[in-house]
């Protein structure tokens, strides 16, 4: 299985229909690669708040119609990344507006939506994210030809716990877009391995480049294999890494060394 992370730099120079475009653009270069991943929020840049209301779409939005062209004219599966998602009120009124959702798209080769996932761990504190989105409630998992993919979004990194509810949900490899900060760089890589060696699982975590809000991103986009090994990490700048992995390693590795059949504590969470 081949997988490409663009690890692309959120410029805020740049308009977001233009980097919609830009963006649609790298993920049709992939074509030929089975699975194409994009990073957290890079319509609006991972920190930029106070993008996030002014910029949020609903979730069959412009860049869900972008993204959905792109995936079907390549042909490949593509994580696009996470929207800051607008939702309608309870009321179902146009004019009320609902809470906001940090939400993932996967859409398939056909360009059709196969999963969302709104992200359950919110980053900042009683500050930013944590108060200006809802939290999501249901692990979510995507089933690909090569493997079942686990859905999880930057600071859910830190929370192991969602990753043995992806694994029971049936989860071979772990994908986590993110904008994480540079100065919290060595975190990034280190959980990225940690959640794979746990969960005797692939992952797959892009991040972005550049700058967003005045915070400068880690980049450094990982795929890392059930063992812990690193398979291919990104620099600092905007890049693509392309990696080929072998989804069989998960069986084999969870039978070669059966550690998760040891678990006696577990997790009860909403699935779909």
């Amino acid at each position: 299985m081949r997988a490409s992370l663009l690890q692309i730099d959120v410029n805020e120079r740049e308009s977001v229909d233009s980097r919609r475009q830009r963006v649609a653009a790298l993920v049709r270069e992939q074509a030929g690669v089975d699975l194409v991943v994009l990073p957290e929020l890079w319509t609006t840049g991972a920190f930029a708040y106070e993008r996030f209301g002014a910029q949020a779409e609903p979730l069959e939005g412009p860049t869900y119609e972008v993204m959905a062209k792109a995936a079907s004219d390549a042909g490949v599966w593509l994580h696009a990344g996470s929207i800051p998602e607008r939702t309608a009120s309870d009321s179902g009124s146009a004019a009320d507006e609902g809470p906001l959702y940090n939400t993932s798209l996967v859409f398939s080769p056909a360009g059709a939506l196969a999963a969302a996932y709104r992200k359950i761990h919110r980053f900042g504190f009683d500050k930013g994210e944590a108060v200006l989105m809802g939290a999501g409630s249901e692990l979510v998992t995507a089933r690909l030809p090569e493997t079942v993919v686990g859905l999880a979004t930057c600071y859910d990194l830190r929370f192991p716990e969602l990753f043995r509810g992806l694994v029971d949900a049936g989860a071979e490899t772990l994908v986590i877009p993110a904008g994480w900060p540079e100065r919290r760089r060595s975190h990034w890589t280190l959980l990225a391995r940690a959640r794979a060696v746990e969960n005797q699982a692939f992952v797959l975590a892009c991040g972005t480049a550049g700058t967003h809000a005045g915070v400068p991103q880690a980049g450094h986009s990982i795929v890392v294999d059930p063992w812990g090994e690193v398979l291919a990490e990104a620099g600092s700048g905007e890049e693509i890494l392309t990696v080929e992995f072998d989804p069989a390693k998960v069986a084999t590795t969870r039978e070669q060394f059966p550690a998760l059949k040891d678990r006696v504590l577990g997790l009860e969470v909403p699935r779909r």
